[in-house]
């Protein structure tokens, strides 16, 4: 039974919390400016930390992850302009915009998208990063069952894959089928499906080649897991507090990078429907094609995307541009080469719509 205390007079214990309170922290000056002007500040003066950021819980979750596990590793974790998790650091770079909400926003309205930018794919995206640190921590890639599983780590990192939809031997993790990407990623992909939580992956990749690379994991764990890591170095790469690049000038790399991907994009599907090889006399040029049907292809995509034709004939332009340059032609009948425009059109006109960056002074 409780006792009601007399009203107006708080306890010695709520005293004592009052006068052990921590001081309420003070906004930071640039929380309130402008895009305008945010963009024009330097990481370094930004003065973020993990410790005093949203962060700070999930590698909190991380950590007890690792605990549950009996792994006695636990990465460090430092502020950078993007995720990554370098060769020979068992460590994890986390993206600045995600140590506080005014930057997140900022990193949604020029990228339309914030990597991590909630909770359940914040933990996935650390337990993938941990995977890479667990494998500098003891070099378990130079280790013979680690490379009969995932193969070589030596094999040069391609600037774009394709990835086999329907296979069975690769687990799912964060999507877009990125253990097929590298030996690596497979490996680091794997590790946070067998490291996340009530995960169930013995029963769910039962019928699954993948299932295999899970006890691989499980056994590779298992060998380390009383050992101390040979690696323990605490090298932070590239970190915000010693970058004197502004935002703007982040930015506006990263956006060229973007637009260099889709380019790349752009000449695999022109490749696919069209061909170097003219085939027969008088065969039709690519670029020709899709100038004589510039117009309807423009109307018709910029109808179904429900965006301004402008933005199209700006994708159809580069695409007419990249078709000459590579000297293509069309093959088969016109119809189908015809169907196959709208559908490249539409699905690139797509993908530049959500990169597009909005009218600030980058």
């Amino acid at each position: 039974m409780s006792r009601t205390r007399a009203a107006g007079r708080p306890s010695s214990a709520v005293r004592s919390r009052v006068r052990h309170a921590a001081p309420r922290r003070k906004a930071r000056p640039w929380v309130r400016l402008s895009d305008e002007a945010l963009l024009g500040m330097r990481f370094c003066d930004l003065q973020l930390s993990i410790a005093r950021s949203p962060l700070a819980r999930h590698v909190r979750r991380l950590y007890a992850d690792l605990e549950r596990r009996g792994l006695s590793l636990r990465p460090h974790v430092w502020l950078a302009e993007e995720w990554f998790s370098p060769d020979g650091v068992p460590g994890i770079a986390v993206p600045f915009y995600l140590a506080h909400p005014r930057l997140e926003r900022l990193e949604r309205r020029v990228m339309r998208e914030a990597e991590g930018g909630n909770s359940r794919l914040l933990m996935r995206i650390l337990r993938h990063e941990a995977g890479h640190a667990l494998d500098n921590a003891y070099r378990l890639r130079r280790r013979r069952r680690w490379r009969e599983v995932f193969g070589p780590a030596s094999l040069p990192y391609p600037a774009r894959y394709r990835a086999r939809a329907g296979s069975r031997r690769y687990v799912h993790h964060l999507g877009e089928w990125y253990a097929q990407a590298h030996p690596t990623e497979d490996f680091a992909e794997t590790f946070a499906v067998w490291l996340t939580p009530q995960s169930g992956w013995r029963k769910s990749y039962a019928d699954w080649p993948a299932l295999h690379k899970l006890k691989a994991v499980d056994e590779l764990v298992a060998s380390v897991r009383a050992r101390r890591p040979p690696v323990r170095n605490r090298t932070r790469i590239e970190p915000l507090d010693h970058n004197t690049r502004t935002l703007a000038q982040h930015y506006r790399r990263k956006l060229a990078h973007n637009r260099l991907i889709r380019r790349g994009l752009a000449d695999e599907l022109l490749q696919r429907a069209f061909s170097a090889e003219r085939g027969r006399k008088g065969a039709l040029r690519a670029a020709t094609l899709l100038r004589t049907d510039a117009r309807r292809l423009a109307g018709t995509v910029a109808r179904s995307l429900r965006i301004e034709r402008y933005s199209v004939e700006q994708v159809l332009r580069m695409l007419i541009e990249r078709s000459e340059r590579l000297r293509l032609y069309v093959r088969g009948n016109r119809r189908d080469a015809r169907s196959y425009s709208r559908w490249m059109l539409e699905r690139l006109t797509g993908l530049y719509a959500q990169g597009e960056t909005p009218h600030l002074p980058l």
